[in-house]
């Protein structure tokens, strides 16, 4: 048995918030850049060039490549072989607190839904725990901007809806969110489950890589056939208009009940910020 103790989630989740805000993925700069050079519009290889600026400015400057520095949802594994000394949840609100005042990122979090008193340090974090094998600790910090959460969805579809619904599903609600979640976007897909489980697997499928391949076939496929869909609507970056409306679709499926299809859509914008860690 490892004991741990969690003043070092503290630390490390500090430097997680800033790092997932001052510097944007390497496969997620890479499908800008590739995009750039594919697209056709000018409007829209201008607006790419300015966010490729913006995030290589960001990166040199240690500075946030978005002024919507997220609401911190952080998806935590935990080894069944360690002993915790201390309350980790403590300690994982702690480390935003402190992240989000050393990195002056913005606070965005309210106390109530309706009474709208900001807590000024960027806490709660949203946090999801799963025990699995092992004496390690795994920390994955993904910022979420309001925009693009803004722009996501989940439907209790019927079986008998199928493969086809569902993509009319998907195709119908992208284009009606057009340019409000920021494109070039990422979407995340979960389908199965329950309400609440297919929202979990369309958020936690946003933590894949750009370029990874589904290794379900079926899957594989939807995707790629959901990409070419998506920028073929047109909608382009920040919705004026070009090719690239879309870097990438992600599917997460799990088992689900006999009467249901849940499907939920989670929507990264062209930041798509996640930064990881193993303790």
């Amino acid at each position: 048995m490892r004991n741990f103790d969690v003043k070092i989630v503290s630390e490390e989740i500090e430097k997680l918030c800033m790092n997932a805000n001052f510097y944007i993925p390497k496969d997620v700069m890479n499908s800008l850049v590739d995009s750039l050079e594919k697209e056709e519009s000018p409007v829209a290889k201008d607006i790419l060039s300015q966010i490729i600026e913006n995030d290589k400015l960001a990166q040199e400057n240690s500075v946030p490549m978005c002024q919507d520095t997220g609401l911190t949802v952080v998806f935590l594994e935990i080894g069944r072989d360690i002993h915790l000394n201390g309350d980790i949840y403590e300690a994982i609100n702690t480390g935003v607190k402190n992240g989000y005042e050393k990195g002056y990122l913005r606070k965005s979090i309210v106390q109530d839904p309706f009474n709208r008193v900001n807590t000024k340090d960027n806490t709660p974090a949203i946090i999801h725990t799963k025990i699995v094998d092992g004496d390690k600790i795994k920390i994955v910090v993904a910022p979420k901007g309001g925009g693009s959460e803004n722009m996501s969805t989940v439907k209790m579809m019927k079986p008998s809806d199928g493969v086809e619904g569902v993509k009319k599903f998907v195709l119908d609600f992208i284009d009606n969110a057009g340019g409000n979640p920021c494109p070039p976007i990422v979407v995340g897909i979960g389908i199965g489950g329950n309400l609440e489980k297919s929202a979990l697997l369309a958020k936690e499928a946003l933590l894949r890589e750009i370029n990874d391949i589904n290794p379900i076939e079926f899957y594989k496929d939807l995707e790629e056939e959901l990409l070419e869909k998506i920028n073929k609507l047109g909608i382009g970056p920040m919705g004026l208009g070009g090719r690239t409306t879309c870097l990438s679709v992600k599917i997460k499926a799990h088992p689900c009940h006999i009467a249901q299809l849940p499907v939920a859509i989670n929507i990264n914008c062209h930041a798509a910020r996640h930064k990881e860690v193993i303790l």
